[in-house]
């Protein structure tokens, strides 16, 4: 079992930044495609980030390209999602999630996070 615990969400004025970590424990990271999904109200959870658990290798949603960073401490068995230059579309409640040795992108994640709820002001 891994439990999973997101935090560093907030309220932030359009243009700023946040760095969500999301600190996992019971097992080490190291071996788990980590992801960053967010879910806005009357919207699916979508999936904006995802880091490999052999190389390291990222993926983006196009949303998100250029303006967030995945990346991952293992021996801090943590994993971060860093937001810059936030626009009003980016409020939502942001989850991360762990799939045992999955491919850069999986369609299924086997552990979840509570979520952390990010606002962004206009």
């Amino acid at each position: 079992q891994v439990q999973l615990v997101e935090s560093g969400g907030g309220l932030v004025q359009a243009g700023g930044s946040l760095r969500l970590p999301c600190a996992a424990s019971g097992r080490t990271i190291s071996s788990y495609t980590m992801g960053w999904f967010r879910q806005a109200p009357g919207q699916e959870r979508g999936l904006i980030a995802s880091t490999w658990w052999t190389t390291g290798s990222t993926m983006y949603a196009d949303s998100v390209k250029g303006r967030c960073t995945i990346s991952r401490d293992n021996t801090a068995n943590t994993v971060y999602l860093q937001m810059n230059s936030l626009k009003p579309e980016d409020a939502a409640v942001y989850y991360c999630a762990a799939k045992w040795r999955g491919v850069v992108s999986p369609t299924t994640y086997d552990y979840w996070g509570q979520g952390t709820q990010v606002t962004v002001s206009s």
